[in-house]
């Protein structure tokens, strides 16, 4: 074969593109929330330090444990669906999973709960836009779980909570919509 007749070959062939993008964006889009629900950010934008610890009349729990909430359950599925070196260790339900102080325990934990929930959601989009994982493969651990099914798990944990964000702030006269 000529070089010719190899180059317009190869111009011809289509590139192979990952047939799983359009859904990784899409599941990247429902991370970031914003499509029908309050983000993560508008949320907690200007929230009084003095009402983080606040636990509203018949709810079991503050702003601030409600964020540590998040910051806990998304840590425990970015670590299931790519388990540190060790492998994956549960984290004991319930306990593990909500601080018993309604209060932060210091002035700059509620910021650095917020820069680690960001940080570690970037972590966990760039692990569903990586081409080589593969959304549908069940894991070699666990139940049948894939990255599919812990990625929408975050998605409607963290929706969920941020939901009760808004009404705690609302319960608190602080929404500032």
């Amino acid at each position: 074969m000529s070089a010719t007749k190899a180059t317009s070959k190869s111009k011809s062939t289509p590139s192979i593109e990952d047939p799983q993008t359009p859904l990784r964006e899409q599941l990247v889009a429902l991370l970031k929330g914003g499509q029908a629900h309050a983000t993560l950010d508008e949320a907690i934008k200007d929230f009084p330090a003095k009402l983080r610890g606040t636990v509203p009349a018949n709810l079991p729990y503050s702003a601030w444990q409600l964020l540590e909430h998040l910051r806990i359950g998304q840590r425990d599925i970015l670590d299931f669906s790519a388990p540190p070196t060790g492998g994956y260790h549960p984290i004991p339900w319930p306990d593990g999973y909500w601080p018993k102080s309604p209060e932060p325990p210091s002035a700059h934990a509620w910021d650095a709960t917020i820069a680690t929930i960001h940080k570690d959601q970037k972590l966990f989009e760039d692990l569903i836009t990586k081409p080589a994982a593969d959304l549908y493969k069940p894991f070699r651990w666990g139940d049948g779980q894939n990255l599919l099914r812990e990625a929408l798990l975050v998605a409607d944990h963290n929706a969920y909570h941020i939901g009760e964000l808004v009404l705690l702030r609302r319960l608190l006269g602080c929404w500032h919509k």
